[in-house]
């Protein structure tokens, strides 16, 4: 069985609650967007780099923070980008956006953190118009990605779409940290776990001061794309 954790964002005790959640599992995926926003980033690589069996794969994050240029100008994100290089470092930062863009698991099975065509574009739990492009060219009958934070298992031709959801940063009005079980038959089981959310939206203004950590914050108390 292997645990599917996406979009962690430096959330540490979410990360702790779905780990006890999971139990002992053979491995695990780690879908991307590890640390980008987060009170705990540095300890929140540590952790995940304890799991057995764990998976790497680069979301738009990891990618944002080792060139700052191709992310959004946006100050929250700029600002949350200069914050974690410097807690980090920059062999972190390099091996972090070093990662593989998809992580294959079986023949008929793969992970990517948006799409496989960008990191920044992916699946909604309704079909989108550009969903075809989107999936040009795939073989597998099963996608997992993450990226836009919405837990949800639908069909789209013939091809099982997987969103674990966020663990440290949900979007759909659930503070419950998310998170999805592979199990070895291959049914796909979606998890919340609850946690002190509360907390983790202080934490983070608390550790980085007011400015860009308004909006994360915000995101996490509320559950929404605020």
């Amino acid at each position: 069985m292997i645990a599917l954790a996406y979009d962690i964002h430096g959330n540490l005790p979410a990360l702790e609650a779905v780990i006890a959640d999971a139990g002992d599992v053979d491995g695990w995926v780690i879908g991307g967007d590890v640390a980008l926003f987060g009170a705990w980033p540095q300890e929140t690589i540590a952790r995940l780099r304890e799991l057995p069996g764990a998976r790497w794969l680069r979301g738009n994050g990891e990618r944002w923070t080792a060139s700052p240029s191709e992310a959004p100008g946006d100050p929250a994100v700029q600002g949350a980008i200069a914050a974690l290089r410097e807690v980090i470092g920059p062999d972190e930062v390099a091996r972090l956006g070093a990662l593989p863009e998809s992580v294959a698991l079986g023949d008929d099975t793969r992970c990517w953190h948006g799409s496989p065509v960008s990191d920044v574009r992916s699946f909604l739990p309704e079909p989108a118009d550009d969903e075809a492009e989107l999936l040009a060219g795939v073989t597998e009958r099963r996608l997992i990605f993450g990226h836009t934070h919405l837990q949800f298992v639908r069909q789209a031709g013939g091809i099982e779409l997987v969103n674990p959801g966020s663990v440290g940063m949900p979007f759909d009005g659930d503070h419950r940290a998310a998170y999805a079980l592979l199990h070895d038959d291959g049914r796909i089981e979606l998890r919340r776990v609850a946690y002190d959310h509360e907390a983790s939206a202080a934490g983070l203004v608390e550790r980085f001061g007011d400015g860009w950590t308004k909006q994360p914050a915000d995101r996490i108390r509320l559950a929404r794309f605020a």
